[in-house]
């Protein structure tokens, strides 16, 4: 089954703070203490980067940002067998994205993740290394790669 299922296109966005920390939220359907940076799907005929900027603000109400770079290429990670059919009504067995770093330029004030359907329960702003540690096994690898492309990028 799995096979036959397309990757679902996707977008990821890191944002850096003005002390080079990195956006992470809680998810509210893995509250075990496992974080992840905001991303989601890609709507038909929508260009990357709008739906880069549209999932930040539904995600974190994020607005006041400025792009540092679109990361080369597509990173995709595959479905663990548990979740295979059960998320995404089953039509897909995992996602490509492409991903982008922007820099936060609002104030903290405006981070507000009780949007109109919210997916993180709790923020915080982490130290990049960390990001591998701190996400779900599955997209793990995708994490270890945008550390490395984060490490000549700063505020």
């Amino acid at each position: 089954m799995s096979n036959i299922l397309p990757l679902r296109t996707g977008v990821g966005v890191i944002v850096i703070n003005k002390d080079n920390k990195v956006f992470v939220g809680k998810r509210k359907d893995n509250p075990v203490d496992k974080w992840q940076m905001p991303q989601g799907g890609v709507d038909k005929g929508e260009e990357l980067v709008d739906a880069m900027r549209r999932e930040l603000k539904e995600e974190t109400s994020i607005k006041n940002i400025e792009i540092i770079k679109e990361i080369d290429g597509w990173l995709d990670y595959e479905l663990p067998k548990n979740l295979l059919g059960k998320i995404w009504k089953g039509r897909y067995r995992g996602q490509k994205q492409k991903w982008f770093i922007v820099k936060f330029l609002g104030e903290e004030s405006e981070i507000n993740i009780t949007t109109k359907r919210p997916e993180f329960i709790e923020w915080k702003w982490v130290e990049r290394s960390q990001l591998p540690n701190i996400i779900v096994d599955f997209k793990k690898n995708v994490y270890e790669r945008l550390v490395l492309e984060l490490k000549n990028i700063t505020y």
